[in-house]
């Protein structure tokens, strides 16, 4: 009776390892992002300390990348 069970549950066995797959890649992006977020915010720093931007514009992209790595982490602890 195991033969005939593993058979009939071998495609869900398989549709879990894409799954698991997918969701592997989801969260490796995700972390690539966050990097990627990490570096735009240094650069936004060095910018302002050479005077390249206004407070103003630094203070409004500033907030929104904040936003965005903000977005990922919560997403990442649920």
């Amino acid at each position: 009776m195991l033969l005939v069970d593993d058979l009939l549950l071998a495609p869900l066995g398989g549709l879990l390892w894409i799954v698991e797959k997918v969701h592997d890649a989801a969260r490796e992006e995700m972390a690539h992002e966050a990097d990627a977020i990490t570096e735009e915010l240094r650069q936004l720093y060095l910018m302002l300390e050479a005077k390249q931007i206004t407070e103003a514009d630094f203070d409004a992209r500033e907030r929104e990348l904040l936003d965005r790595l903000d977005a990922i982490r919560e997403s990442r602890s649920d």
